[in-house]
């Protein structure tokens, strides 16, 4: 129950993040949009034009009983559909990791999109060092509470992995939002090492 509790309160912080960088009646895309949380903090708080993609059908059906314009299916194959330049925002938060070929993924939402949004959890964080180091096993806790062979497949990358891919593929990072192991606190020194989380802004 308390970690629940705390995974709750992460979301949250990283839904307050992302909602600075929208503008209002935006027209915005959430890739992987969970149970829609975050589009329905949108649609109050920015009056944005709101429509969300996840593969799970009972996630889906919350977002409907929200209200919220929802799509269920594959991402990749759902971005195909539309022409360049379709939406203000494109958001990945939380995502990236979980997907077959992010970079292709983040590709093609910045082509849809005019700006991306992508939060990510930072494996360059010292415990997760630390863990594989000491203990040659990765971390367990509330973001990832359950043991490898229950979970599903998860990419893991650092800040500097993001960075470097965003290097190489010609993404301008915009700003970069990253946030202390708890997601309380902006960490402003050796993020790579001490973020938990972080955001960016990125376009072409």
């Amino acid at each position: 129950m308390v970690e629940s509790r705390k995974e709750e309160a992460k979301r949250r912080t990283d839904q307050m993040v992302i909602n600075q960088g929208i503008q209002p009646g935006d027209k915005v895309l959430d890739l992987g949009c969970g149970r829609g949380s975050l589009l329905q903090l949108l649609i109050q708080e920015k009056q944005v034009r709101a429509l969300g993609v996840d593969i799970n059908p009972g996630k889906i059906l919350e977002c409907v009983k929200k209200g919220i314009p929802v799509f269920q299916g594959d991402v990749d194959l759902f971005l195909g559909n539309f022409p360049n330049q379709s939406f203000d925002r494109v958001i990945l938060s939380r995502t990236v990791e979980h997907l077959q070929k992010p970079g292709r993924t983040i590709s093609e939402a910045l082509r849809v999109g005019r700006r991306v949004t992508v939060g990510f959890i930072n494996h360059g964080f010292w415990l997760n060092r630390m863990n594989y180091f000491l203990k040659g096993s990765r971390t367990i806790n509330d973001v990832y509470p359950d043991p490898w062979y229950e979970s599903a497949p998860v990419t893991f990358f650092s800040l500097a992995n993001f960075e470097d891919f965003c290097r190489k593929k010609n993404i301008r990072i915009h700003a970069r939002v990253c946030l202390d192991a708890n997601w309380k606190n902006e960490c402003r020194i050796l993020p790579n090492l001490l973020a938990g989380y972080v955001i960016c802004d990125i376009s072409k």
